[in-house]
Parts: C-alpha cells; structure tokens; sequence
C-alpha cells in the first residue's frame, strides 16, 4: 500500500493531501529513509513522523485497504 494512503487509513494523519505534503517535504521516514508518498509500506517496517517540534514513531502491524475508525489504531503501535 502507498505510504501516503496508510498513513490516512490509519488515522494518523486525517487527509491523504495532508499526508501527501509531509511526504513531499521531507518529514516522513521508513526505517530511517526519507521516503515518497508512494513507497510501499509493508508489515514490520517503522514508520517516523515529524509534526514540527514532536517526532511520532510507530510499527505497522497490519496494512488493510479500508479499516472501520475503532478498528484504525490496530493497524500500528507507538513506538
């Protein structure tokens, strides 16, 4: 699944533009790369965000195309 997709699925960011634009400037990592709006994300890999000062890190547990918004937050855990 697309990295900027996942990230609205999942709820940890609300809009996919949204999620598209920290990708594009550089404020999302995949384990530790910089990564696009579309890499793929896959079970396992550590997902960091940068929300201005405060840094967001979480492991995909799960990638599913729809999720129902109770079912979003077992899609990942904090880090």
């Amino acid at each position: 699944m697309r990295l900027d997709k996942y990230l609205k699925v999942s709820r940890l960011i609300k809009r996919r533009t949204v999620a598209n634009e920290a990708c594009d400037s550089g404020r999302v990592m995949i384990n530790d790369k910089v990564a696009k709006a579309s890499a793929e994300v896959r079970q396992g890999d550590v997902i960091t965000i940068s929300f201005g000062n405060r840094e967001v890190k979480v492991e995909v547990l799960d990638v599913q195309e729809t999720v129902k918004k109770e079912a979003a937050a077992e899609l990942f855990r904090y880090l």
